[in-house]
């Protein structure tokens, strides 16, 4: 790949592969794997799922594209199920988490306005990801993703995930915070799941000051915490709520969603975009969307999270360099004590696909239709990696 004439933003391992079906993947070599980070928590039906396959190609031969100058009735049904089953309100459809977070990040500004507030800020935490725009990586806690990229965007404020005094202090004191934006569990920043207490606070500081709180659920949503949205372990909503990732099982689209006083903050001109929500992109999610419910695949991710969660801290039991196993749903990290990136090759390797985020945390996003069987290979292969490579290094 060395002459390739795509731009060199990725460091790619030395694979491709040429099909996908289920929780597997074959490379042009013939080989198999079994795919335990799904695109990044994208394909949570698996690979090739039918009945995403047969929307798509029903679609396709129908209409692609026409553009939202025109009502769009597929979109239109898109829309009223994720409203349904989210719980907001109203939708904007777009191509990315990071495009949804960006729509989040104008109604938190088009709100400070209402309020009166001439340059309204939104509170971010440390180590939060929230994509890679100019606006999104100032929101980023991660001074690697920003590096180069100065100046960046004004209008945010940081403060501690998971430390409800230090956000309470940082709002009671400043007067230009609009809108608190996080994440139910941060992936990037080593899937550190927000406390009850941090979330139900929260809730409660932006009731008590008219702040809109968004969430960022691009990783969190459509099913993979055991939940359609991870908000939805409490007895409250967000004003926003943002995802993308699962929502097209590999198509490119995302939302972003609101509900309340965020409901109507958007006007005609406010907001827009050339491909959100076109027929085929439409006709995706709304597949995805009723296989999610049919198959009650939030519920499966919940079970499955609980019982992976369980034989991993068995097997690790005695394992020095083991630290903590954390999951919600089948969102997990096993964090090491030490940086572990060449796992992820080792694996590769070994026919199983992971990654590696902050360092030092193995992260597993498998697709939400794991098998029993394949969930006991996935503790297998990996602990026996992991319990091998720790003793090599001791």
């Amino acid at each position: 790949m060395a002459n390739s004439a795509l731009m060199h933003t990725y460091g790619r391992l030395p694979v491709a592969f040429a099909e996908g079906k289920g929780a597997w993947l074959t490379d042009t070599n013939g080989k198999t794997y079994l795919d335990a980070i799904t695109g990044i928590a994208v394909c949570g039906l698996g690979h090739a799922h039918p009945a995403v396959t047969q929307a798509i190609c029903e679609q396709a031969s129908r209409l692609v594209h026409t553009s939202n100058l025109y009502q769009i009735p597929m979109q239109e049904a898109a829309a009223t199920k994720l409203s349904q089953l989210s719980g907001m309100d109203n939708i904007f459809f777009c191509n990315s988490g990071a495009e949804a977070n960006e729509g989040a990040i104008k109604l938190a500004r088009l709100h400070g306005r209402k309020k009166g507030l001439d340059i309204p800020h939104v509170l971010v935490m440390e180590n939060a990801f929230h994509g890679r725009t100019l606006a999104t990586l100032t929101a980023t806690g991660n001074r690697k993703v920003q590096a180069g990229f100065e100046p960046l965007v004004s209008g945010f404020v940081r403060s501690s995930y998971n430390d409800l005094e230090a956000v309470t202090n940082l709002v009671e004191r400043r007067k230009d915070i609009a809108a608190i934006l996080v994440e139910p569990v941060q992936g990037e920043g080593g899937l550190t799941p927000a406390t009850d207490e941090f979330m139900n606070g929260l809730r409660a500081l932006c009731d008590k000051h008219d702040l809109l709180l968004m969430l960022d659920e691009v990783q969190t949503g459509n099913g993979r915490t055991g939940y359609f949205y991870a908000y939805q372990r409490y007895d409250w909503k967000p004003d926003v709520l943002t995802t993308a990732k699962g929502l097209g099982n590999g198509f490119p689209i995302g939302a972003v969603m609101a509900q309340g006083k965020a409901a109507n903050l958007f006007q005609p001109g406010n907001h827009g975009s050339t491909y959100g929500g076109t027929p085929l992109g439409s006709a995706t999610v709304l597949a995805v969307l009723e296989t999610l419910e049919k198959e009650q695949l939030a519920k499966r991710a919940g079970e499955l999270g609980d019982y992976l969660t369980k034989r991993f801290n068995e097997v690790f039991a005695e394992t020095q360099g083991v630290k903590a196993v954390r999951a919600r749903g089948l969102m997990m990290g096993i964090e090491l004590d030490q940086p572990c990136a060449e796992l992820v090759e080792l694996a590769l390797n070994e026919g199983l696909l992971i990654n590696v985020t902050a360092g030092q945390v193995v992260r597993l996003l498998p697709p939400l239709t794991l098998t029993d069987e394949e969930a006991d290979l996935l503790v297998s292969k990996l602990s026996q990696l992991i319990i091998n490579w720790l003793a090599s290094r001791s």
